[in-house]
């Protein structure tokens, strides 16, 4: 008995000292946590339940030039409700939830009262504390939504939660889609938007959520939020009246003519300003949209539209003058294994005509002749030519995608005995129209090659933070003597040449026509089972004090008209005459007269922002009485003598009176109050459809009507 308690008692010790050491063990285990891995292990945890996300900042806005909007960032919201939150009690919650599904039901459209409740009950009673309303709220809807019962309460008893996002719009919907361009995750970006996303972005706020029960991650609170910075806008060169006139006109003439598809740009002579830029594709439907950015990304063999730098280069280098003699036979000419033509071989050619008719006929043959006699002992001459008129640079333009030009050196494998002939009238070359453009561009801009631009400056609310400058490429492509004779050159085309049918008594146009047999990488030198041309036209106007150099190109028309006074030249014509139309500058009769102003009634002015106004006045010499003293925004009132000008007092929250503004001082203050601005019409502000001094709710929406 005694060797079994001592066997008992044995066990019992046992026990008794394995059980503490296993407690300390644990106490151990708990000390070392607490003074070593306490740290690391609180992160753990934290980490599987708080996670830091990005608040979206809101994209900057990319304006035209004249203030319309062309790209703005609209807020959505994500809207989620806290059913269980501490100030919610259950007789609240009951008493209204009925009537919360109903407003819901009636608001959404998506389902039916019952379905709302049960969905709002069923979230109460599982606990949920971020349970999902509806996505895609516009801000009207917002606003209406938290005025439903319930969600009234506040954001604490009324349990709402809304996230805002933001989606980017284009009021003018396809006007220079191309250009503006867009920003999209796992896609490369395209114009504006991409080539100035760092500007536009802005810096994400950062927000702290946890998750809670069933996975759901709920924002902690506010006090935890970074507030995002919002983006800068910037304003392009774009007009989008000119802009509108230049994509009708193209799709006229591309319906037309049934082409595959063309380009048009209008840059400003003196500054390289993009003024319109437009792009448009065939679809297999028959119809056109806006794909690529052929005047930018499409490199091809230009044509006759080659044969100004040719004719530069041969004028430069002292091989020829304009009234030289040159033989282009009877239209068709034998170089080696090769033979060319010119447009009229079949009446017998042109014979012996002087180097001025040879330009305003695009004799082929002719240039072939200048160039092969010229350079023809040393063709690398004629290269080194070109070089210095940068024509084999690319023009490093803001947006991606820029084309390649393409002139070979005389030791390229593809240089050959026809080589010199071919490049005399555009082939084995390449060039993009934007540079083609920007060359001619140059000599109406009295040899100063600059650079094509897009954005005149980028601006933080109403502060200016970096105006763009013009950037000069080549200070010289030639001389001015050279630049004289081409001009003239230039001109004769248009008024006894290839494209006589755009002479007009208005206003003068200087250009080239370029008609070419293209090799395109999807259906070589033919589409349709016929032979596929390019038709073009590039040039600039006035031509005695050139202000706008264009080119239009239209690619693979098949309608058997190919030529480009017929086919490219009615686009330019179209978009010329809206510029004129429309430039005070451009018409001499009314420069000329001494007392213009002075003769005519005194002008009337729109309202706007006053520091603008008074300096347009002074340049006119418009006599101006002001009775406006420090404030920015001014009414104007025109007397007979003199334009008298007020204060127009603009109140913070409220909204402001806009009517008798210009668009863009409309839209400026507009969107400053946090209005979202649709706009209706052309002209200045007639009506808007919120009243002037009542409180502005941000992001509600306001319509402004122009005439």
């Amino acid at each position: 008995m005694t060797e079994v308690k001592k066997d008992i008692a044995w066990r019992v010790y046992l026990l008794y000292f394995l059980v503490c050491l296993f407690g300390l063990a644990i106490i151990g285990k708990a000390v070392a946590i607490q003074l070593f891995e306490g740290d690391e292990l609180k992160k753990k945890a934290q980490s599987l339940t708080l996670i830091e996300r990005n608040i979206e900042a809101v994209r900057g806005n990319i304006y035209a030039t004249d203030g319309s909007l062309l790209a703005t960032s609209i807020p959505i919201y994500e809207v989620r409700f806290d059913p269980n939150s501490g100030a919610l009690d259950e007789e609240f919650f009951y008493a209204n939830v009925d009537s919360l599904a109903w407003h819901l039901s009636k608001l959404f459209k998506d389902k039916s009262m019952a379905a709302y409740r049960k969905s709002l009950v069923h979230a109460r009673n599982n606990g949920s504390r971020y349970h999902l309303i509806q996505r895609n709220v516009k801000y009207p809807e917002l606003k209406e939504l938290q005025e439903f019962p319930i969600f009234r309460a506040g954001k604490y008893k009324g349990g709402l939660i809304v996230h805002q996002q933001n989606k980017r719009e284009r009021p003018f919907k396809l006007l220079a889609a191309r250009t503006i361009g867009y920003e999209r995750e796992d896609v490369l970006p395209v114009g504006l938007e991409g080539a100035y996303s760092d500007v536009l972005s802005g810096v994400d706020g950062k927000r702290l959520m946890q998750k809670i029960a069933g996975g759901v991650w709920m924002p902690v609170g506010d006090e935890s939020e970074i507030e995002p910075e919002d983006g800068r806008d910037i304003y392009s060169t774009i007009d989008v009246n000119l802009q509108d006139v230049a994509e009708s006109a193209l799709l006229k003439q591309l319906q037309m003519h049934k082409a595959d598809h063309g380009c048009v740009v209008l840059m400003e002579v003196e500054t390289g300003e993009i003024k319109a830029i437009a792009n448009l594709k065939r679809t297999s439907g028959g119809g056109y949209y806006e794909s690529y950015n052929y005047a930018i990304g499409e490199s091809t063999e230009p044509g006759s539209t080659f044969k100004l730098p040719v004719l530069v280069a041969a004028l430069e280098d002292g091989f020829v003058d304009m009234d030289d003699i040159i033989d282009c036979g009877d239209g068709s000419k034998q170089y080696y294994d090769r033979t060319m033509y010119d447009s009229n071989y079949d009446e017998g050619g042109w014979g012996k005509i002087t180097v001025q008719r040879v330009f305003e006929v695009s004799s082929n043959i002719g240039m072939a002749e200048i160039v092969s006699k010229a350079y023809g002992q040393h063709p690398q001459k004629f290269i080194d030519r070109l070089d210095k008129m940068s024509l084999r640079d690319p023009l490093n333009i803001e947006i991606a995608g820029e084309g390649k030009p393409y002139i070979k050196n005389t030791d390229a494998n593809s240089w050959s005995g026809i080589s010199l002939a071919w490049m005399a009238h555009g082939y084995e070359v390449k060039q993009t129209p934007l540079q083609i453009l920007t060359y001619y561009n140059a000599i109406a801009n009295d040899g100063v090659m600059v650079k094509p631009r897009f954005v005149e400056k980028i601006t933080k609310g109403r502060k200016v933070i970096k105006e763009v400058e013009t950037e000069i490429i080549n200070p010289r492509v030639c001389s001015k003597e050279t630049i004289n004779k081409v001009r003239k050159a230039l001109e004769g085309v248009v008024e006894s040449g290839t494209a006589a049918n755009l002479r007009n008594a208005d206003y003068k146009i200087a250009g080239k026509t370029g008609t070419a047999q293209i090799a395109n990488k999807n259906y070589g030198y033919s589409y349709n089972s016929r032979v596929s041309h390019q038709a073009s036209f590039v040039g600039y106007f006035p031509a005695d004090n050139p202000q706008y150099s264009c080119i239009v190109v239209v690619n693979a028309p098949s309608q058997y008209v190919y030529y480009g006074n017929l086919v490219a030249g009615p686009i330019f014509k179209e978009v010329a005459d809206k510029v004129y139309a429309n430039s005070l500058d451009m018409h001499e009769e009314l420069k000329k007269q001494e007392n213009f102003l002075a003769s005519s009634a005194i002008p009337y002015s729109k309202h706007g922002e006053k520091r603008t106004i008074e300096k347009v006045f002074k340049e006119l010499g418009v006599p101006v009485i002001s009775k406006a003293k420090d404030e920015d925004w001014i009414v104007t009132e025109t007397k007979d003598t003199a334009v008298v000008i007020d204060e127009r007092r603009i109140t913070e929250n409220l909204v402001p009176n806009v009517v008798g503004m210009g668009l863009r001082d409309a839209v400026y203050l507009l969107e400053n109050q946090g209005l979202r601005v649709d706009v209706k019409g052309r002209g200045m502000v007639k009506s808007q459809s919120l009243q002037a001094g009542s409180r502005v709710q941000r992001g509600q929406k306001i319509q402004i009507e122009l005439s």
